[in-house]
């Protein structure tokens, strides 16, 4: 288990359309984001979630020319932590964050994870729930999801 969890607002704002915020304390107990990320997030967030900001803000400035300013954040925080975990839901921000050697996730390797660690009874009910949002998911991705999680 990681020992720190840092999320992008995609995250929360997916989990908190469909009214799963919660699931990432379930899982996490405590998630770290960034100031531009709980901006961006446009809610209060949940007592579990801790706000702080890299320290490296020119780093950070210079990840934005390749992604958002919340995704640059949670990038450059995460390289200040090593062996944490960074959830991001964009191709682009997962592909910067890979090849700068992090662990990442997203939304609904979470919601896999959830069902694998006994937190939810399946995952289909939640990835229906995200389907009638605006968060485009393809079906490969929900076959492929549905696999991981046995069902």
């Amino acid at each position: 288990m990681h020992e720190t969890v840092i999320s992008d607002a995609s995250c929360f704002i997916i989990l908190d359309n469909i009214g799963e915020l919660d699931l990432l304390h379930n899982i996490f107990q405590i998630v770290t984001t960034t100031p531009e990320i709980a901006v961006e997030f446009g809610h209060e967030l949940p007592f579990w979630v801790e706000i702080r900001s890299a320290s490296d803000f020119h780093y950070q400035q210079i990840l934005t020319m390749q992604v958002d300013a919340g995704e640059a954040s949670a990038i450059a925080l995460a390289i200040e932590m090593p062996g944490c975990l960074i959830i991001l839901d964009d191709h682009k921000a997962r592909k910067v964050a890979v090849n700068l050697g992090l662990d990442i996730t997203g939304t609904i390797g979470l919601i896999i994870k959830a069902k694998l660690m006994g937190v939810i009874t399946s995952i289909k009910p939640l990835l229906e729930k995200i389907r009638r949002t605006n968060f485009r998911v393809s079906d490969e991705l929900i076959n492929r999801a549905c696999q991981e999680a046995g069902e």
